[in-house]
C-alpha cells in the first residue's frame, strides 16, 4: 500500500482533481448523474460518509445543503484543498485515512456512505473486498452505499483509441483485451459482470440500482459533447439520464455506480 500511496501522491500532485467533475460539459455528466441518484435516497438529517473524498466536490456540495459529512481522503494534497473550502457554518469532519481501515468509525453510523473514488486505485481483490466490507460495516441498517468504479473499456477507448496508444495498451492486456490492474498504470478497471459477482458475497446488502454515470459521453468527450450548444447539451443530458440504467449500454461508460442497501440479518 505504501508504494501505491507514493504513486498516487505523485500523480495527484500534478493532476487537476479539483476541476475533474466540472471542467467541461462531458465531465459534468458524471457529477450530475451521481448526485441525482444520491438524492433519490438522501433524507433530511441523514449523516453522510464520503470515503476517498478527493478535493471535496461531493462533500462540500452536501455540506452546503446542510448535511453533516465525514470525509476521509488518502492523498494529503487533496485533503488540504478540501479543508481550504470548508466554511464556518459547514458540518464537515475531514481526515486523512484510507478505505481499507475505517476503524475510526463505529458500526452502523452513517445513513449514506459514498465510495466514489477508492475502487479506482485498488489493485487486488483483497483490497477491494476489504474496502467494501468496511463501507458496509459503518453504514446503518437500511442505509445506502454507493460504489463507483472504472470500466475495462475506459482505458481502451480513452487512452488507446482516442489518444493513439493502442500498442502500449496491448502490452498490459490479456488476449481478450482485459486490462491488467497494476499500480504503475494509476487506475484499476473492472468488468461489470465481475463486480456484480463479487457483490453477491455480501449477504447483508442487496443491489437496489446500477447505472452508467457518464455513459458514452465519457468516451466521446470533447469530440462531440463539449461542442454542443447549451440547448443541445440539455437534450443530450435528458437522453443520458433516461438511458443510464440500460444494461446494454453500460459498458460504453467510463464509470459505473453500484448502489446497495444494508439489510437486517434476517432479510
Amino acid at each position: 500500500m505504501d508504494n501505491v500511496k507514493d504513486i498516487l501522491n505523485n500523480y495527484y500532485a500534478e493532476y487537476d482533481e479539483d476541476g475533474r467533475l466540472e471542467k467541461d460539459k462531458a465531465h459534468s455528466i458524471e457529477f450530475i448523474t451521481t448526485t441525482k441518484y444520491i438524492e433519490k435516497y438522501l433524507k433530511p438529517g441523514d449523516k453522510i460518509l464520503e470515503i476517498g473524498a478527493g478535493t471535496g466536490r461531493y462533500t462540500i456540495y452536501y455540506a452546503k445543503k446542510g448535511f453533516e459529512v465525514n470525509a476521509l481522503e488518502l492523498i494529503e494534497s487533496n485533503l488540504e484543498k478540501l479543508k481550504e473550502k470548508i466554511e464556518p457554518n459547514m458540518k464537515i469532519n475531514a481526515v486523512q485515512g484510507n478505505s481499507l481501515d475505517l476503524s475510526r468509525y463505529s458500526d452502523n453510523t452513517f445513513d449514506i456512505t459514498l465510495c466514489l473514488g477508492p475502487l479506482y486505485h485498488l489493485f487486488t481483490e483483497e483490497e477491494v473486498e476489504k474496502t467494501i466490507s468496511e463501507a458496509i460495516r459503518v453504514t446503518k441498517t437500511g442505509g445506502k452505499i454507493f460504489f463507483a468504479y472504472i470500466t475495462n473499456e475506459a482505458p481502451i477507448l480513452n487512452y488507446g483509441l482516442k489518444k493513439g496508444h493502442l500498442k502500449e495498451l496491448e502490452k498490459i492486456c490479456d488476449d481478450n483485451f482485459k486490462v491488467q490492474n497494476i499500480p504503475e498504470e494509476i487506475f484499476a478497471v473492472r468488468y461489470i459482470k465481475d463486480f456484480n459477482k463479487m457483490m453477491t458475497k455480501y449477504k447483508n446488502v442487496k443491489k437496489i440500482n446500477e447505472l452508467a454515470t457518464d455513459g458514452i459521453a465519457g468516451s466521446l468527450g470533447a469530440i462531440y459533447v463539449n461542442e454542443l450548444s447549451d440547448e443541445d447539451f440539455k437534450i443530450w443530458l435528458k437522453y443520458h439520464l433516461s438511458n443510464c440504467e440500460r444494461e446494454d449500454l453500460m459498458g460504453y461508460s467510463s464509470h459505473i455506480l453500484y448502489i446497495a442497501e444494508k439489510l437486517t440479518l434476517n432479510e
